[in-house]
């Protein structure tokens, strides 16, 4: 009989210059099954993504030199890897700051290990299921007007021109065209998007789906809009012919 092989375990790569937290933290998710790879500034982690790939990035936004967010921009221009950023003290501003610049999620300090665990499985889940099977009736591209997702390439185009989205943003883009007229409500997306349920007073998926608009509309999208609705959440309107 031949064994099964192992499945690699996910490659993090953990920007924090608190020495002693990065510490706690690689050992605490090495138990839980990670490879943990630590760097203390964010120009080490921009010299160590193009050489060795992570699955996932967790970032801390009080870095020497170039900061969380710097760091993260310079990412985003480059790679589209998942990223869960870390803040000092949880400061909303922070927050809607980290998802502006592409963070997939973000964690205020003091927070348990068992949490960030949590974020990281859901997180990398989310980023597996977004296979093409998961495409409406096995199609393998959705879309509306001169909006096109390819769901084998895991690509977006407008006119034919890619455009760049987060996975968060692109997991709530393919949501919301396979269920095109339905109202889809903030708790729904916020599952969909970052994998875990929706918090009091938490308006991240706000700020991710303001962002996807506005990256469509710079790139000329037509024919569906994304409409928010007051007290019930966010519907993608299709102009009929």
């Amino acid at each position: 009989m031949t064994a099964l092989s192992a499945r690699p375990s996910p490659r993090l790569l953990l920007v924090e210059d608190d020495r002693a937290l990065a510490t706690m933290l690689r050992e605490y998710l090495e138990l839980q099954g990670f490879e943990v790879k630590p760097v203390t500034s964010g120009e080490q982690a921009l010299d160590l993504i193009p050489r060795e790939p992570p699955d996932l990035v967790v970032l801390d936004v009080g870095l020497p030199g170039i900061d969380g967010f710097a760091t993260l921009e310079r990412i985003r221009q480059q790679h589209a890897l998942p990223v869960i950023m870390l803040t000092a003290r949880g400061e909303e501003r922070n927050r809607i700051a980290g998802l502006m610049a592409g963070a997939d999620d973000y964690l205020p300090k003091p927070f348990n290990p068992l949490e960030l665990a949590a974020r990281i499985r859901a997180i990398l889940k989310r980023s597996i299921s977004t296979a093409p099977q998961t495409l409406a009736s096995g199609a393998k591209t959705l879309g509306y007007g001169n909006l096109v997702l390819h769901g084998k390439r895991r690509e977006v185009l407008v006119d034919q021109h890619a455009v760049t989205l987060t996975a968060a943003e692109l997991r709530i883009l393919e949501v919301l065209l396979q269920r095109a007229g339905e109202v889809l409500t903030r708790a729904e997306l916020t599952e969909i998007a970052v994998g875990r349920s929706l918090e009091a007073y938490d308006r991240s998926i706000d700020t991710l789906v303001s962002k996807l608009r506005r990256k469509l509309s710079l790139a000329g999208a037509r024919g569906a809009e994304i409409r928010g609705l007051r007290g019930h959440g966010y519907v993608l309107d299709i102009e009929r012919p």
